[in-house]
């Protein structure tokens, strides 16, 4: 009873006063939250709990959620043919850099498989901090829409193959899978044209004056239908959380303040405990063993690397600057890392020694690449007040 009052004490206080030390130290949220989680963890003030780690990854998936509603499929399709073979082609040489370095360096397989991986939940942090309408910011988010939805499909593909093995059964889920993506583009489809023939059924859904919170009673009933659809499918749960926060980005991207709804319940309580949760499952003693920093070092340094010269892909549509900014900001895939691991490590496809430097590289590339970012960004308006 102890243990779990002074658990419930302990999460109030660091999901309340983790933006205060993350300004102090200026530091994203993120990575404070995760270094508080395993400072906290360290003194035996954070501890293993069902209910916690229940919450934790109901976190996680609310994040996934977030991510896709960060997604404009308008842009995305509206883009211009040259921005997404670029983009496609920056993708292409990232993952032949990032998996190629991995083997070079004979990492284990699941890092590996890791390495490529792409997401914009972070992004989303720094369209915030300097501005949507940045061209690197525009671009990074194409070519990172792109990045995640595969980099998802992998998680899910991952997922399935850790649990059954490479043998029918995984032909199966495989098979589940392409099926529910099907079953997905095609009603969307029908609902973009539903839509479009009643547009009045949208202000029906999510009414323009509402006083009974219709609008987020609608985006969670979506968010757990499509949750529990992957629950019986037996596949991956972040693609179900995934698509439903794309559905209403997609459907109802008109009414602006759902995502900034969404948006603070998430930032507010959900997600700040995954974050404490990942930092709590990262034993901070762990740093002084033989590997694990030098293994998250060189992890870092081969991720960040193998998007920098992708970077030359993007670099005639945006210039070089725009292109290697670009590069860096999707370079902090923390929330697939993190799943990565955790999948990898619970199945015994990888050692400890391995998923502490998963974990830690994921917190290294933060705090690279939001520094980086910070002084290029200086520099440049510098360069701007001088000019």
């Amino acid at each position: 009873m102890h243990t779990d009052i002074t658990l419930i004490l302990t999460l109030s206080l660091l999901i309340w006063s983790s933006p205060f030390v993350s300004k102090m130290l200026r530091l994203p949220i993120p990575a404070t939250e995760i270094i508080l989680g395993s400072l906290f963890a360290y003194f035996g003030l954070i501890g293993e709990n069902t209910y916690f780690k229940l919450i934790a990854e109901m976190g996680f998936l609310y994040l996934m959620f977030l991510a896709g509603m960060e997604v404009d499929l308008k842009q995305l399709t509206g883009s211009s043919k040259e921005v997404l073979h670029r983009s496609i082609l920056f993708l292409g040489i990232m993952a032949f850099f990032s998996i190629g370095s991995g083997y070079l360096f004979g990492l284990n397989p699941i890092i590996i498989i890791s390495m490529p991986l792409i997401s914009i939940g972070l992004l989303a942090s720094l369209s915030k901090t300097y501005g949507k309408e940045q061209p690197w910011i525009k671009l990074a988010f194409i070519a990172g829409i792109l990045g995640e939805i595969l980099s998802i499909a992998v998680l899910t593909i991952f997922d399935a193959a850790s649990t059954t093995g490479m043998n029918l059964q995984l032909l199966v889920k495989i098979g589940y899978l392409s099926a529910f993506l099907m079953a997905v583009v095609l009603l969307y489809k029908a609902l973009h044209l539903l839509f479009w023939w009643y547009p009045e059924l949208k202000r029906t859904l999510v009414p323009k004056f509402d006083t009974s919170d219709q609008d987020i009673r609608l985006a969670m009933a979506l968010f757990f239908i499509l949750v529990s659809v992957m629950l019986a499918l037996d596949l991956e749960l972040a693609l179900g959380a995934f698509i439903a926060g794309v559905a209403i980005s997609a459907f109802f991207r008109h009414e602006k303040s759902l995502e900034h709804k969404m948006s603070s319940l998430g930032f507010g309580f959900l997600v700040p405990l995954f974050f404490i949760h990942v930092g709590a499952s990262f034993d901070i003693r762990s740093v002084v063993v033989e590997g694990v920093l030098s293994g998250a070092l060189l992890i870092t340094v081969l991720m960040i690397l193998s998007r920098i010269l992708a970077a030359v892909a993007l670099k005639q549509i945006a210039g070089s600057r725009n292109a290697l900014l670009a590069g860096l900001s999707l370079s902090m895939p923390l929330t697939l890392l993190v799943a990565v691991a955790t999948i990898g490590y619970e199945t015994k496809l990888m050692d400890l020694l391995s998923y502490y430097q998963l974990i830690l590289a994921s917190i290294f590339e933060i705090l690279v690449v939001m520094v980086t970012i910070k002084i290029l960004q200086r520099g440049e308006e510098k360069g701007e007040d001088h000019s």
